[in-house]
């Protein structure tokens, strides 16, 4: 019997903001040599209850039997994939030290920005429009949501199919995500952050802006940033392979500084 190979390490998967994290399956497939687990928000009915469940699932990984033991005999170098609203959950866990490296597309260390600062994030006031909206209309919401991830010309390739369908998160756990956009500020912190870490943002993104990404590799130079010309919020969406490809060089680069 030919022995398994070495896993490369695990990635724990944190999704965006509304959609289930079956986002990513095409990326783990091309991904074998990875080890994949992920966090289900859909049923959160707090943003405490999120953020509780994001570090109770690292912990479970990391410690075994309540000592600080690291189990990476196990499941080798732990990194954390996050897209979005799951990339301000993976940079808040890395302030922490939990994550050996982070993998973030359409990255943000603070979504909610003043006026002065629209070339960054959103401003507050549309957050909380969208939570008093999810009472009323979620479906409309969510759509309109939507319709912002993807570029013109993306919609046109058809990139919408690659969405998982509307639906899938509680209006709690949709509320919750949005509560913690608003309140979650990671950018004080980010210097802090000694892990590898690899971006890929869209230049046209509309949800977290391409300025997101400039500003955290002013933060963390060593940083490796992937720049997807004339792609929207979802840079991975349609380039799979490119990015596991990618993904997987760099990390074997950190393996072997």
């Amino acid at each position: 019997m030919e022995a398994q190979p070495k896993t490369s390490g695990t990635i724990l998967w944190l999704c965006g903001w509304s959609i289930s994290d079956d986002i990513f399956d095409r990326t783990r497939e091309l991904l074998p040599d990875f080890h994949h687990i992920s966090v289900d928000y859909s049923d959160a009915d707090s943003p405490e209850e999120m953020l509780l469940l994001t570090e109770t699932v690292v912990k479970n990984l990391l410690y075994l039997d309540g000592e600080a033991c690291r189990r990476r005999d196990f499941h080798g170098p732990l990194l954390i994939g996050g897209w979005s609203l799951g990339s301000l959950l993976a940079l808040r866990l890395a302030i922490k030290g939990f994550a050996d490296g982070l993998v973030l597309f359409g990255a943000t260390a603070q979504f909610t920005r003043s006026k002065e600062e629209s070339d960054l994030g959103w401003a507050e006031i549309y957050v909380r429009k969208m939570i008093t909206g999810l009472t009323q209309n979620r479906q409309d919401v969510e759509e309109k949501f939507r319709q912002l991830i993807f570029t013109e010309a993306e919609w046109e390739a058809a990139l919408g199919i690659s969405l998982p369908p509307i639906g899938s998160w509680t209006t709690s756990a949709l509320i919750a995500g949005l509560q913690i956009l608003r309140s979650v500020e990671c950018l004080s912190q980010v210097k802090s952050i000694t892990c590898p870490l690899f971006l890929v943002h869209g230049t046209e993104d509309r949800i977290c802006p391409y300025g997101a990404a400039s500003e955290l590799m002013a933060q963390l130079p060593k940083a490796k940033l992937l720049t997807i010309p004339a792609s929207g919020h979802a840079p991975f969406l349609g380039r799979e392979e490119q990015i596991a490809n990618e993904l997987r060089r760099w990390w074997h680069e950190q393996q072997d500084k």
